[in-house]
């Protein structure tokens, strides 16, 4: 299994419809670390680490958001594992 990090930068109505709490649940469902946060430009940045599976289908999740959510854009970034983060946290 190939272990790769990888960050989102989710663009739509994303705060304030419960997505951070939810990727918090999904991630921890996909056994992934990292952390999910709001950002002041009105986004949603992920940063996770683990199973390169795994990343793929959160990033699958990511583009849906929960029911509450409108995802219009994710720009994706796949980088190296590091090895970064212990759990997922929400910052």
């Amino acid at each position: 299994m190939d272990k790769k990090r990888v960050q989102l930068i989710i663009h739509g109505k994303v705060q304030g419809v419960f997505f951070r709490a939810s990727t918090k649940d999904k991630a921890n469902e996909l056994r992934l670390s990292g952390f999910v946060r709001n950002r002041e430009d009105g986004t949603v940045e992920v940063i996770a680490e683990g199973d390169e599976d795994q990343l793929q289908r959160l990033v699958d999740w990511c583009c849906k958001g929960p029911d509450l959510s409108q995802v219009n854009d994710v720009q994706l970034d796949w980088q190296p594992y590091i090895a970064q983060f212990e759990k997922f946290t929400i910052n």
